[in-house]
């Protein structure tokens, strides 16, 4: 991928996209879905916006992936490099493979076809003798710890960290391979997510250190020494605690006040201010600070 390119290179695939765009779930799209009277209703958007039929919570599911397939499948015919849309393909895989190691009796249903390996063919080939040597060098090394560590601990999470952390390394990979700043961006932005996630999921439920050791990963716009170090404060423990008890914590504080000392440690912290933006701006009463996280996966 380090060839040079040219403007020309993408500009068909450019003009695809745009027209595909027009299909995309939008925030205002969401909107009107999330305002709909009904099930139904909700199906007749759908409907309108080119989505299979839906009638009920696995139909939508079902719709919703035979889509992302699509748009995945579409793209990649007119992909001059392959590894750039892997960026984005290649948490199918993981997801892919962690259902595998968990839930094989489900595997039909929650398989994802968008990764790099076609998912029936992971399916198949992993259900012929347990092993995972059919996979890509560092994917296959990853899933073998993995699922030796659930076998021997049970451990689900330990199991899981060990793939997000070959997903993370991959992806800083192709991002620094492809000398294009935005997936550079991009990537650090994912993991700066994923660590946010943890630090709140740690604080909220007083977990140690060494949990938060074992979840933090390199590649971010903060380092994981850093956020360890600034993950003393107890901050997001009062934050997270004021919005589960109706936006009101101890010592008279509200859930506002704190969810601005909150953005200020993470600012001081060096997280991106694009979170700590987010936290200021969630709803009084919201049910979890967690609601940040699912924001920060949209970023970039």
């Amino acid at each position: 991928m380090t060839k040079r390119r040219k403007d020309t290179d993408y500009l068909f695939l450019s003009a695809r996209i745009r027209a595909m765009e027009r299909r995309l779930l939008t925030a205002q799209r969401l909107e009107q879905l999330l305002t709909a009277p009904s099930v139904e209703a909700c199906a007749q958007l759908l409907s309108e916006w080119g989505y299979a039929p839906v009638h009920d919570e696995p139909s939508l599911q079902a719709a919703l992936s035979a889509q992302r397939e699509a748009v995945f499948a579409d793209v990649s015919r007119f992909m001059p490099e392959a590894e750039v849309l892997d960026v984005f393909r290649l948490k199918y895989d993981y997801h892919n493979i962690k259902t595998l190691l968990k839930a094989p009796q489900d595997a039909e249903r929650l398989l994802i076809d968008a990764g790099t390996v076609p998912a029936e063919t992971m399916r198949k080939k992993h259900a012929e003798n347990g092993g995972w040597d059919f996979l890509p060098a560092d994917m296959a090394a990853a899933a073998d710890e993995a699922q030796r560590v659930l076998a021997e601990t049970g451990s689900a999470r330990s199991s899981d960290c060990i793939l997000d952390r070959a997903y993370f390394a991959r992806l800083e990979k192709l991002a620094a391979d492809s000398h294009i700043p935005y997936l550079q961006d991009y990537v650090r932005a994912m993991i700066d997510a994923a660590n946010l996630r943890s630090l709140i999921r740690t604080q909220r439920l007083g977990l140690d250190a060494g949990f938060l050791r074992e979840v933090l990963f390199p590649g971010g716009s903060v380092t994981p020494e850093a956020i360890r170090a600034g993950s003393g404060s107890g901050i997001l423990g009062r934050v997270a605690g004021s919005q589960g008890t109706g936006g009101h914590a101890g010592h008279g504080s509200s859930g506002s006040d704190l969810q601005k000392a909150f953005a200020r440690d993470l600012v001081h912290c060096g997280v991106p201010f694009f979170f700590s933006s987010c936290v200021l701006h969630l709803p009084s009463n919201a049910s979890s600070v967690c609601a940040v996280c699912a924001c920060a996966d949209f970023v970039r």
